[in-house]
């Protein structure tokens, strides 16, 4: 067999696995993610998922959720270099996504059960901005905006509105018996997945006529966009934005949110969704380092 490029995508919630051989897929899998407790964990568990694909692996390209700093990647990089004796690159998750897309120069936005944004400055060193969590941020995420359409919905409460489609599929999605439970329903189930789970809620309220969660999903687009303008405003390469995750693939009204705030800053400057598995782009790093360290 010709030299092997393995790529992995570890998302917060599952991870793909894919194995290439001139330019032809030999392995193909994704499991649930586990991420462990640090980073040397993160390696044991990358390397056994490894060897459970049952093909060679020539060269390494990882995109980690989590990864939030060169640090951190160079460290991931480290313990799998020592562990597999070949080359390795590693890159935050959201870092895959312009070469997934085959525009190294863009800037990729993930929108899932988290949210993130990544670029890279001129001379190719790495920018993040946002993926701080589903308790301090992530706006724009599933977590975020249920997050958020329950704040909405508590502040038209304390303001004597009367409840609309909003608070009414919320108060199902969350058995809450009035609006003020709420916060207490939600606190009582803390994550990014448990709230995440209720995202499909807010985009039901808005289509159905909801003023309130469509705001809360317009907002959620336009703070996605101010990912973005924060990594422009540091340097970063712009040749396009191109986004991806679980939301925002499935979710039209957020995805044209996220284009029309990036489009009042920056007209002309394409807001594409990506097509492909951002995995595709962890498998274009391991490749490159085949032409680097060919076997």
């Amino acid at each position: 067999m010709s030299a092997v490029a393995v790529g992995v995508d570890v998302g917060g919630t599952k991870t793909h696995w894919r194995a290439v051989s001139s330019h032809a897929v030999v392995a193909d899998r994704i499991v649930p993610s586990v991420l462990g407790a640090g980073i040397g964990d993160l390696a044991e568990w990358l390397v056994a998922g490894l060897r459970e694909l049952e093909v060679p692996c020539d060269a390494l390209g990882v995109g980690a959720h989590g990864c939030d700093s060169p640090a951190l990647c160079r460290r991931l990089r480290d313990e799998l270099v020592h562990r597999l004796g070949a080359p390795v690159r590693v890159v935050n998750d959201a870092h895959l996504l312009p070469y997934a897309a085959g525009e190294p120069s863009a800037i990729g936005v993930i929108a899932g059960t988290g949210s993130v944004a990544a670029g890279t400055l001129p001379g190719g060193e790495p920018l993040l901005a946002g993926g701080w969590g589903w308790a301090l941020g992530d706006e724009g995420s599933a977590a975020g905006l249920v997050r958020e359409a329950v704040r909405a919905v508590l502040r038209d409460h304390d303001a004597g509105l009367p409840a609309d489609e909003l608070a009414t599929e919320l108060l199902a999605a969350l058995h809450a018996d009035e609006v003020p439970a709420l916060s207490q329903a939600l606190a009582s189930a803390p994550g990014a997945e448990e709230w995440g789970r209720h995202a499909q809620v807010v985009f039901a309220a808005a289509e159905a006529g909801s003023r309130t969660a469509a705001r809360v999903v317009e907002e959620g687009g336009q703070a996605l966009a101010a990912l973005v303008e924060t990594l422009i405003s540091r340097g970063a390469r712009a040749g396009a934005v191109v986004a991806a995750g679980g939301v925002i693939t499935k979710q039209p009204r957020l995805f044209a949110a996220l284009a029309d705030a990036v489009a009042a800053r920056h007209p002309g400057l394409p807001v594409t969704l990506l097509t492909t598995a951002p995995v595709a782009g962890a498998v274009r790093l391991a490749q490159e380092l085949l032409t680097t360290y060919p076997r």
